[in-house]
């Protein structure tokens, strides 16, 4: 594994390759001492959907926060929260806990980032499954929306991408800044419409959700079974910052690289 990625040009098909090798060398390492294996990824999701329907359905009244069927609702927008969540916690630790590799290897720095979002991409694939067979089973009605889900895969990878460029070398910097990205993702929680729609919020708290650019991405999963929630100024908003974060990121990048290697 090292002599290879170490040998390895700059060349993009050498880069897809070397990729591909990390993040599959993560995978197995997740699952390598794992009984249960992959329905680890599906596990966390899946016991959070339950725990929120249990809550909001049957001990208190939600009122018309969400939709129908809500346990669907729910699993549509935490499936891709569990994927951002862990990908974004990872990115504080992305150069320090492969600190030789980083510093040895010819290719570019920017794997480190990217090896973490295909990862947790495969598994948030793998989950979808699970997401089918509750939508099934719960009744939910399949429309046009759908189509839109390779759409919101994308944008999420975009937005991945570019907050893995700022937060993995700024974490290197600034080590308390690994410990406020974690306060951070407890308040994105509840600041995304994830047991919620943008639509449920009442007055200017709408307007603000629409800035986040989850809102947009989680309207673009959703749509496909619920097309109440189709939002085209969510949407457009999130694409919007999910590509300037990804310039933002690719400049930040560049430019701390050189400190970056300095600290590790």
């Amino acid at each position: 594994m090292t002599t290879a990625i170490v040998g390895a040009p700059g060349s993009p098909r050498r880069y897809l390759h070397s990729l591909w090798l990390l993040s599959a060398r993560d995978l197995r390492v997740r699952y390598a001492t794992s009984a249960l294996g992959y329905l680890w990824s599906v596990l966390d999701p899946l016991v959070m959907s339950l725990i929120y329907w249990f809550v909001f359905t049957q001990v208190f009244q939600r009122g018309n926060i969400g939709a129908e069927p809500y346990i669907v609702f729910l699993i549509s927008g935490l499936l891709p929260w569990v994927w951002f969540n862990m990908c974004v916690s990872d990115f504080t630790r992305a150069f320090r806990k492969d600190a030789r590799l980083v510093r040895s290897t010819a290719i570019p720095r920017s794997i480190w980032v990217n090896r973490i979002v295909v990862s947790k991409g495969v598994e948030f694939l793998f989950s979808l499954p699970v997401l089918a067979v509750f939508a099934v089973f719960a009744g939910a009605t399949a429309g046009w929306g759908l189509l839109l889900l390779p759409v919101a895969v994308i944008l999420q990878l975009v937005l991945l991408v570019g907050l893995g460029l700022l937060i993995a070398p700024l974490c290197v910097i600034w080590g308390d800044l690994e410990r406020t990205t974690r306060l951070i993702l407890r308040v994105m929680f509840y600041a995304s419409p994830i047991i919620y729609s943008v639509a449920d919020l009442p007055g200017i708290f709408g307007q603000l959700a629409i800035l986040n650019p989850l809102a947009g991405i989680f309207t673009l999963y959703r749509v496909g079974l619920f097309p109440q929630e189709w939002n085209p100024a969510a949407v457009g908003v999130g694409a919007a910052m999910s590509v300037g974060i990804l310039v933002l990121g690719i400049a930040v990048f560049r430019q701390l690289e050189r400190t970056v290697l300095k600290e590790l």
